[in-house]
């Protein structure tokens, strides 16, 4: 099986689901062969390769996930579409510890055959963000360059850490990127100063700019490598992705 990546971070906004579909994006441009499971309630992962959500997650549904994994316009990218669904919703946020990792459980058991395969959660720190570090192989964090976000940081690490004692000994950090990128601002330099020293080289020296084109994608359901790809949002996140990979 390939690698298993969760993006995660409790506090919304922070270019989570923006992080995710663009890095399944790149790694399947690369010729990797992706998956990308949409986790998050509002479904903003599938809609943003132009899929519609589906009526039951296929986390709870009874048939096998191989049979639920639809295909995109790009190619060596596949999507395990969202759900609205409130008790699907429900039944994976408030899954018990067994039913939790027989959740996880069923997803890797699906995964065998993708190179890499992305995990985009919802803005929390519940039962499905802890179900998808519980498969995963490591955690990516992105954060916005606000001080707010630096609060956050230390509630994410303290569940990463958890479940690496608890529910997943593999799981490994790997990486902390910043997003929303203004280098003339100086809170902005003083955030990405003090998150270097703090972590090194946990943190991507890749950092994903302001961009409009990024806001804009999500709208037209491509990626930003499809919608804009002279962009400076798009070069962040090739230049991201070959990092990732680059990470063994």
């Amino acid at each position: 099986m390939g690698r298993v990546l969760t993006i995660a971070n409790q506090k919304g906004g922070v270019g989570k689901t923006t992080t995710a579909v663009s890095l399944a994006a790149g790694c399947a441009l690369g010729g990797q062969k992706t998956l990308l499971v949409d986790l998050d309630p509002q479904c903003n992962a599938t809609s943003a390769v132009g899929l519609a959500p589906v009526q039951r997650h296929p986390l709870v549904d009874a048939r096998p996930i191989r049979e639920a994994v639809q295909q995109t316009g790009i190619e060596h990218l596949e999507v395990l579409p969202g759900s609205q669904s409130f008790r699907d919703v429900d039944a994976l946020a408030t899954a018990a510890d067994t039913e939790s990792m027989r959740v996880a459980e069923h997803l890797a058991a699906s995964l065998s055959v993708y190179d890499m395969v992305l995990v985009d959660c919802p803005p929390s720190l519940g039962g499905l963000t802890r179900t998808a570090l519980a498969t995963s192989d490591e955690v990516l964090m992105p954060i916005q360059c606000e001080y707010f976000a630096m609060e956050g940081l230390t509630q994410m690490i303290e569940v990463i850490r958890q479940v690496m004692t608890t529910d997943n000994a593999r799981l490994e950090f790997g990486g902390i990127l910043l997003t929303m990128y203004e280098s003339e601002l100086d809170l902005t330099r003083e955030i990405d100063r003090e998150v270097r020293e703090f972590f090194g080289d946990v943190v991507f020296t890749t950092v994903v700019p302001r961009d409009v084109a990024l806001a804009e994608a999500p709208s037209h359901g491509v990626p930003i490598m499809n919608y804009a790809p002279r962009s400076q949002g798009a070069r962040a996140y090739i230049e991201l992705c070959l990092e990732v990979l680059d990470r063994v």
